[in-house]
């Protein structure tokens, strides 16, 4: 009997995961990501400190390292072209998405440098230069959220994304196990024990 209940388990669980392959709608818009995350602003709290950078990591000996000073620090839209073409072609680690958060401790992990208070110095630091024996590490940061304060909606898209495509599933499932409970029952095909 319980080999019996166990196949019959199994048999449920795959013929709801192929219904739910084909039924479920996984496409979730913007409009439905922000109100979600509105109504539910206080689950979103920073477990970390995240920042917007820009991030360059070149070798002490290449070209026009004057220039490059001055490219990451600016705003200009040229600069920034100048700034991407010059990585490409002489850094040997770079980020130039000012636009995306990150992990600060992902971003520290590439640069040599020891940070006791990592909120303090998020609060006190927006352009940093440091050095090791071959290289140049240049840091813009763009902006900063420290953990504890509420997370912003660009850096929880993704995981709202799977809350609501999850919620779907869920509800789904349970529609059309009702639906196959008051179909048997109209049809009279199932017994109660």
């Amino acid at each position: 009997k319980m080999v019996d209940d166990y196949r019959k388990s199994l048999i449920t669980y795959q013929y709801e995961r192929e219904l739910v392959k084909q039924k479920l709608d996984t496409i979730v818009g913007d409009e439905e990501i922000e109100k979600y995350y509105n109504a539910n602003k206080s689950n979103f709290e920073l477990k970390d400190n995240i920042i917007k950078v820009i991030y360059v990591k070149i070798r002490k000996s290449a070209p026009k390292i004057e220039k490059v000073r001055q490219w990451y620090k600016s705003n200009d839209v040229k600069d920034r072209e100048l700034l991407a073409s010059y990585c490409h072609q002489y850094a040997d680690n770079f980020y130039l998405d000012e636009n995306t958060w990150l992990l600060f401790d992902d971003v520290i992990k590439e640069i040599p440098m020891k940070l006791y208070d990592k909120e303090v110095f998020l609060q006190n630091n927006r352009i940093i230069e440091t050095q090791d024996s071959t290289h140049l590490y240049l840091i813009n940061i763009k902006g900063f959220m420290t953990k504890n304060s509420a997370s912003p909606l660009s850096f929880e898209k993704n995981n709202i994304t799977s809350i609501i495509v999850n919620k779907r599933k869920v509800e789904l499932i349970k529609k059309m196990r009702e639906e196959v409970y008051n179909e048997g029952v109209e049809n009279k095909s199932f017994e109660l024990y």
